[in-house]
């Protein structure tokens, strides 16, 4: 009888990591994206955390930016207004694959947008946060709409 219960405890462990892994045909690369993924991160204390900016990032900075992505909400609801955006969609392990968690960017909406499983594109503003990136995101994209 224990035998078969540590069996079932084994199959079902294993059917969550199956399930839980992440299938590249939904992860969005384009060169914006790629602009994103340049963002390194230096740690400087505990409770603190700067981001670096390349060069290239820095070229959009409060200038018109567009991103496809997947929605990630910040609150419940079918309407989202400031959500964050996401190179997986929000029903893939962030934490599995070889990827690890991917970068995400903080969007706020000028008029609410619908929840969808599916890829939305954006385009707002594109801001860069030097504070502290264990307390706000370091990307955002302010009074996006949209396309």
């Amino acid at each position: 009888m224990m035998i078969k219960r540590m069996i079932w405890i084994a199959l079902l462990f294993t059917g969550f990591a199956t399930k839980a892994q992440h299938n590249p045909d939904d992860q969005i690369n384009s060169d914006n994206w790629e602009v994103i993924g340049g963002v390194d991160f230096k740690i400087v204390k505990d409770t603190e955390m700067q981001a670096i900016f390349t060069p290239e990032i820095k070229k959009y900075a409060n200038k018109p930016f567009e991103l496809e992505g997947y929605i990630v909400p910040i609150k419940d609801g079918m309407k989202q207004t400031k959500f964050m955006l996401s190179t997986l969609p929000i029903n893939q392990c962030f934490y599995c694959g070889k990827n690890g968690v991917p970068v995400m960017v903080l969007v706020e909406m000028t008029a609410p947008i619908k929840f969808t499983y599916k890829t939305v594109v954006v385009k707002g503003t594109l801001k860069l946060n030097t504070g502290n990136a264990m307390d706000n995101p370091p990307i955002s994209i302010i009074g996006a709409k949209a396309i």
